[in-house]
């Protein structure tokens, strides 16, 4: 069977879970060589929360259009929440995705046996339902008491919210500049003023040397929004 690959991590879940690019395109390699499928395109959102609808990414909906185009069998993600965190766009896309005479796959065993409906056995969508309610309970308390802790750290007058904006590193309780991620800014800078592409301006980086802050290599989603603040700065 040939897979359509989705990934997604935000910028939550890559700084404080682990759940990064590389760990989803690992487990999902191992999966599919398992059951003897074939993974015939990767589609990646990075840095996009999966709360907030869909209307910032850009990877899924180039992922679902190969499904649509009979370009693989079936979608493969690493975790459902990778899919959607709210239950409901969840749900819509699972709905989505059979509509094309398509199926899901999840690297999760648990999930995985839920994601086929039975009109026979309606408890198969009840519990996946039931399952992804549960989820998104744990996800929303985990934020509220990272939201807490930010909030009491910040009263006593440190750096709190969050990773660090790429170019400075948090030292203290206060933020100050990196040396070395201040270079790589400096030269997108320079090669948007030379009118680069964002693909173009990702191999530079990578071939000069430049490390982005949580991964082995850039992604254009990031170095867009890298100059998206640039430019409003």
């Amino acid at each position: 069977m040939k897979l359509i690959a989705y990934l997604r991590v935000s910028t939550d879940c890559q700084a404080e879970q682990g759940l990064g690019l590389e760990v989803q395109e690992r487990a999902i390699r191992k999966w599919a060589k398992a059951q003897g499928h074939k993974v015939v395109a990767w589609y990646r959102d990075e840095g996009v929360s999966g709360s907030n609808g869909l209307e910032n990414r850009v990877g899924l909906p180039d992922a679902l259009g190969s499904l649509k185009e009979a370009q693989g069998d079936a979608l493969i993600v690493y975790r459902l929440d990778r899919l959607a965190r709210d239950l409901i766009v969840q749900e819509t896309l699972l709905a989505e995705v059979k509509r094309m005479d398509r199926l899901v796959f999840s690297t999760s065993a648990a999930e995985d046996a839920f994601l086929v409906d039975d009109p026979d056995d309606p408890s198969r969508k009840l519990i996946r339902q039931v399952l992804g309610a549960v989820a998104e309970y744990e996800r929303s308390m985990i934020a509220l008491r990272l939201r807490s802790g930010r909030k009491r750290k910040a009263e006593k007058g440190g750096f709190a919210y969050g990773s660090p904006p790429i170019g400075y590193r948090a030292e203290g309780g206060e933020l100050v500049a990196d040396e070395n991620e201040q270079a790589a800014l400096q030269r997108i800078r320079e090669l948007r003023i030379e009118g680069r592409s964002y693909r173009e301006m990702a191999a530079t980086l990578t071939e000069e040397g430049h490390r982005p802050k949580r991964s082995d290599r850039w992604h254009v989603e990031s170095l867009r929004r890298i100059v998206a603040r640039m430019d409003a700065a």
